[in-house]
């Protein structure tokens, strides 16, 4: 069922263009319908935090459960920001203190760009970790994306992860491990996702915890995980979020900084995403671009309007999947008050009854 435009976002003028339904308050008010409420605690930077709103709330607004998903973004002090970004926030973001009073149904959590070699070093572990203790008790489930999934799992449990040594990047495919388990009912049990990270938490790790492994890749490792309980905390190490055109972006960056001698080799492929003629396109580029550093010219244009129309997208439909599996389960424990997590027969130490 469609998110409800409770606010002046526009991330939900840009869905309303690409097809998706989104409801006015006005119209919502007349549908006898259950509102379920889901934070999105947004900690990508700045070039990334509408992309992000777009990406997460696209999969919200995609499932089935006959329900008005209102949509509550917000962020945390210590991540950098520029003007631009703030009035943003400023504008159209809730804050924690408003999150806390009014509660939510579920919750995501980003990733984010780290500057430390440990996570507790950085400026927003502080204000992270009390959101995560507020979550744990107040918020049926949390979903984390990647980095905020490292945080939780250290915070929570102890265990750093552990650098690769090399960027793991590119579309890799991963099997269903726990088939039993209602987050991957009914979807594909082979399945590609994107990764993009320097890190990695282990399966050995995660089981070592107390964590149930859902979904892993022998090549990218796991994706998706469960805490003890089987659905309190939610992990995906991939991003089931990123749109077709996620990957190119982020290999634009990475030539645009070897072209500007922020790093020292040229960038290699997302692993498994291009296509041969793709890679044609761009090693013909990186010939050009490579010629215009060496002789002090500015950088040819990049070909992404040649790139875009060959990329495929073979994940979206089984995170709408997974998405709808989640928030199904949220709709099925979680109280119509929105500020108590459980309905006052589920155990929150189990709350799937499993």
């Amino acid at each position: 069922m469609p998110l409800v435009a409770h606010k002046p976002l526009p991330t939900f003028d840009r869905l309303r263009e690409e097809g998706q339904e989104i409801l006015t308050p006005e119209r919502a008010a007349h549908q006898d319908i259950r509102e379920m409420h889901i934070g999105l605690l947004n900690m990508m930077p700045d070039a990334a935090l509408a992309a992000t709103e777009r990406q997460f709330f696209r999969l919200v607004g995609a499932a089935n459960p006959i329900v008005q998903f209102h949509m509550h973004p917000f962020t945390i002090e210590g991540l950098p920001r520029s003007p631009e970004a703030l009035d943003y926030i400023a504008t159209y973001y809730e804050s924690f203190e408003q999150i806390k009073q009014d509660g939510l149904d579920g919750l995501i959590v980003s990733g984010a760009n780290v500057t430390h070699p440990k996570l507790p070093q950085e400026a927003f572990w502080q204000p992270l970790t009390e959101v995560i203790d507020w979550a744990k008790d107040n918020v049926s489930s949390i979903l984390c994306s990647c980095l905020a999934t490292h945080a939780l799992i250290q915070y929570c449990h102890g265990i750093e992860r552990t650098h690769l040594g090399g960027k793991r990047w590119g579309v890799f495919s991963h099997r269903v491990v726990d088939p039993a388990h209602p987050l991957v009912a009914d979807i594909n049990t082979r399945f590609d996702v994107p990764h993009s990270r320097y890190n990695e938490i282990f399966r050995e790790d995660m089981e070592n915890a107390g964590l149930r492994v859902l979904v892993e890749s022998e090549e990218a490792g796991v994706h998706l995980a469960v805490s003890q309980d089987l659905f309190r905390v939610v992990f995906f190490q991939g991003h089931p979020e990123y749109d077709a055109i996620s990957l190119l972006k982020e290999y634009k960056r990475e030539v645009l900084r070897y072209f500007n001698g922020e790093r020292e080799d040229y960038p290699p492929f997302p692993e498994h995403y291009f296509s041969l003629e793709v890679a044609g396109i761009l090693n013909e580029y990186g010939q050009h671009l490579r010629s215009a550093k060496h002789s002090g010219k500015p950088a040819p244009e990049f070909p992404e309007r040649l790139i875009i129309p060959h990329l495929d997208n073979t994940w979206r439909d089984t995170a709408k999947a997974v998405f709808n599996n989640w928030l199904g389960k949220i709709y099925q424990i979680t109280d119509q008050d929105r500020r108590k997590p459980f309905m006052p027969h589920v155990d929150p130490d189990n709350p799937l009854g499993l």
